[in-house]
């Protein structure tokens, strides 16, 4: 019942969240989801609704060795990688409801040391 409840709250700061932040062709919308082993992120153009860059724990080239944090670090390097690989510089950050601390900032922090602007 409880986890239910963190559930919907979660839900409702990501409904909140996604009011105010929106990507476009020129801002792209960085969107991480967080399970309780793994980590995704992706950047997403919500005019076209298409998905051009997507990294998480569960890529190949990625080491899952370590704690979670690491692994959200890696993911979120990888991230940077590929978005400057497909020539991406800024983006506007959708936490998605989670806390902006832990894994979530370790991922964001990665992702600007990579020299995407948000």
């Amino acid at each position: 019942m409880r986890q239910a409840k963190k559930l919907v709250a979660r839900k409702r700061r990501h409904l909140r969240i996604r009011q105010k932040v929106s990507g476009n062709s020129g801002r792209l919308r960085l969107s991480v989801y967080r399970s309780l082993n793994h980590i995704y992120a992706q950047m997403v153009d919500d005019t076209s609704g298409k998905t051009l860059v997507s990294a998480s724990s569960l890529m190949k080239d990625i080491s899952t060795t370590g704690s979670k944090m690491d692994v959200a670090k890696e993911v979120g390097r990888k991230l940077a990688i590929l978005a400057k690989g497909a020539s991406i510089e800024r983006v506007v950050f959708d936490r998605g409801g989670y806390r902006y601390h832990g894994r979530i900032m370790a991922l964001a922090d990665a992702v600007r040391e990579g020299g995407i602007i948000f």
